[in-house]
């Protein structure tokens, strides 16, 4: 994987490995671009996610480890943060990083994709839910606040899947996109999930083609050995959709590499 923007570290509570081992995992297999983005404290589900007293932590991490790597690699950095309107941070916002990574875990308070809670499936119309969820998917582009739209149909995670054609489903989350100069980021992690297919869908990624929405990749690395999963697959879907550029990010700058 020559481009990968999104990974965690320990600071989220429920990653494992250090920062640094993940980058010298990247350099094993061949990424020439490493970012780190990990979960933007809040004071919502606030278990998996850092405190606002460690963003110092994270950020000299992330600086030390773009110092002593800099011939090896070129490392960014940033923060997923969660679409949830009340709950986003300006102590955040304000930090002057490489990328916002803009995602929706939560559909009011049920964190949907955690599977202490897949219960939850059973008590709703799956069709409703994705129209909830891509709705939450617009809004949070309108919000002007991100850069990358992360794994763009999560909720898939489950194989709760609607009956409705995705692509009328996600249309106008894509228009959004779209018209907020949005990246999407191709996100391996869902190999790892029930799913077992990458974020997003082939139908998604081909509309994003037709919208003329430039793309990025992520491991959504929890782990080390996430690191590179599935990177190939992700690199030649990409091409098969019509891509053959990818984004990365400097000081919120897009810039698009071949790959």
């Amino acid at each position: 994987m020559l481009v990968d923007l999104h990974n965690h570290t320990p600071l989220c509570k429920h990653a494992d490995g250090t920062p640094e081992d993940y980058v010298k995992k990247a350099i094993a297999t061949g990424t020439k671009y490493f970012g780190f983005s990990d979960h933007a404290p809040m004071r919502f589900d606030e278990e998996y996610r850092m405190d606002f007293s460690q963003m110092p932590l994270y950020e000299t991490t992330v600086k030390g480890l773009k110092e002593k790597f800099y011939s090896d690699i070129e490392i960014f950095w940033g923060y997923e943060v969660d679409f949830l309107n009340s709950f986003i941070d300006n102590r955040v916002l304000e930090r002057k990083v490489d990328y916002f990574i803009g995602s929706v875990h939560f559909l009011d308070s049920w964190g949907f994709d955690n599977p202490e809670f897949i219960g939850e499936y059973q008590n709703k119309n799956i069709d409703d839910i994705w129209k909830n969820y891509f709705k939450a998917v617009e809004n949070m582009a309108k919000s002007g606040l991100f850069d990358i739209v992360g794994h763009i149909d999560l909720l898939k995670i489950f194989k709760y899947l609607p009956k409705t054609d995705i692509r009328v489903l996600s249309k106008s989350a894509i228009s959004a996109i779209k018209k907020a100069n949005m990246t999407i980021e191709i996100n391996t992690s869902g190999f790892r999930k029930p799913i077992n297919e990458q974020y997003p869908s082939r139908a998604i990624l081909e509309m994003a083609y037709e919208f003329d929405i430039p793309i990025t990749f992520g491991s959504d690395a929890h782990e080390i050995e996430h690191i590179a999963y599935k990177s190939a697959e992700a690199e030649i879907l990409a091409r098969e959709c019509g891509y053959n550029a990818c984004a990365i990010f400097l000081q919120r700058d897009r810039r698009l590499i071949k790959f």
